[in-house]
């Protein structure tokens, strides 16, 4: 409501009650006038009145959401459902353009602006989590598998002679599909396993030799890059990836980590960020869903290099669905910097609480929790007495596949 429209107001209603209003319009208003400025992370939470009240200010910014608009002509923007676009807040237009996924888009200010905004805070809530080596993030609307084929493929295209990516094996398919989506030829190195400081059943770990006789085998023509996990399952530790980065800056390959739900943990990020300062790190991929709390569909690609980033948003074909850029952004705006403190703090809590009672109750059983202080994410409990009278491997393993469904029958649906 302007100056006009609050004098006019006035005639109806006290102007004291009219004034009392106007401040908490402006004290709304005050919010969106400092995300604007500072293009961070609010550090209190939104609450759910403001967020719907920029997001409405954003839809009626782009062309299809104009009144006395008649479309005549157009391609996109075409609602049927008032439902759908209710879901969507009216925001129809998606991100980016035919030629850069993170391009501005004539008919669409308002949805460009969130995508800006949404980029901007995608680099400060990775820089507030420990990543403070990072210059560039983008959200791309595609999971973290999909995005780290396109991370490869626009690295491919700077060394299309190139055609492996050493991959240290993670028994997850999505990584290995990654690779071979983008044409290229995985080669596989398996881990070494490592007993720690005596304690009973070891970790597997990055073999660093290996990964040294691979590229001087292949040469660092032919290897594309290396393609390093952090977060995974125990009794795996996350790879060794500033030696790892050490490597790749000694060889010339590029390094490509999947950081997939590694976000979350200190002492993941930490590896990360001291791999980006003192190696060599091109890209960093890791999942919206399984960091920041939303729906399955996007990813954050960040990196050192500004350019590495750009490159992969001019590499994406066509534009692209707004709907994870659009849940991370209310996420983040309701979240803000405090509660994400709050969430990375409760995090630790929980992990040791869950580690001692895991402890307690391996003992309890005659099993044993491994010991694999290079995971904080995931643990490991031996199972030796659960299928102890089964009479052949396929009799073991339907008693442990029981096993899981009696725990999935009882809340317990994270357990592999």
């Amino acid at each position: 409501m302007n100056a006009k429209s609050a004098e006019l107001a006035a005639q109806l209603v006290p102007a004291t009650y009219i004034q009392q209003g106007l401040d908490a319009v402006r004290s709304r208003e005050k919010l969106v006038t400092t995300l604007l400025a500072q293009r961070r992370l609010p550090d209190n939470g939104w609450d759910d009145a403001s967020v719907e009240l920029l997001l409405q200010t954003l839809s009626a910014m782009d062309s299809n959401n104009f009144r006395g608009s008649a479309g005549a002509g157009e391609r996109e923007a075409r609602v049927f459902s008032p439902i759908v676009a209710r879901r969507h807040f009216y925001l129809a237009h998606g991100v980016g353009r035919s030629g850069d996924v993170a391009a501005v888009q004539p008919k669409a200010a308002g949805s460009s602006l969130m995508v800006q905004l949404a980029n901007a805070m995608a680099k400060d809530v990775l820089r507030l989590a420990g990543l403070r080596a990072v210059e560039s993030a983008l959200v791309l609307p595609v999971a973290t598998g999909m995005s780290l084929t396109l991370v490869l493929l626009q690295l491919k295209e700077a060394k299309p002679d190139a055609r492996y990516v050493i991959w240290p094996r993670i028994d997850q398919k999505s990584c290995f599909k990654s690779i071979v989506a983008a044409g290229l030829t995985p080669l596989v190195l398996e881990n070494v396993l490592m007993e720690e400081d005596g304690k009973v059943g070891g970790q597997l770990k990055t073999d660093l030799v290996g990964m040294a006789g691979l590229l001087d085998r292949h040469g660092s023509a032919s290897v594309l890059a290396v393609m390093s996990t952090t977060s995974c399952f125990a009794p795996r530790a996350y790879d060794s990836v500033e030696e790892i980065a050490k490597l790749c800056k000694e060889y010339d390959v590029a390094h490509v980590i999947n950081n997939a739900y590694g976000v979350q943990a200190s002492k993941c990020v930490h590896q990360v960020e001291v791999s980006m300062r003192t190696g060599r790190v091109d890209a960093v991929v890791q999942s919206l869903d399984k960091n920041f709390m939303v729906p399955i569909g996007g990813a954050i690609v960040c990196s050192p290099s500004r350019d590495v980033i750009d490159r992969v948003a001019k590499f994406y074909p066509g534009r692209a669905s707004a709907t994870p850029t659009l849940d991370f952004f209310i996420t983040m705006l309701q979240m803000g910097r405090n509660g994400y403190r709050r969430l990375l703090e409760n995090r630790k809590h929980v992990a040791d609480y869950m580690r001692e009672q895991l402890q307690a109750l391996a003992g309890d059983l005659g099993e044993r929790l491994l010991h694999v202080s290079s995971n904080e994410i995931s643990f490991a409990m031996t199972l030796a007495t659960f299928y102890q009278d089964a009479a052949d491997t396929k009799e073991k393993s339907r008693q442990l596949t029981l096993l899981g469904a009696m725990l999935f029958s009882r809340g317990v649906s994270g357990a592999r």
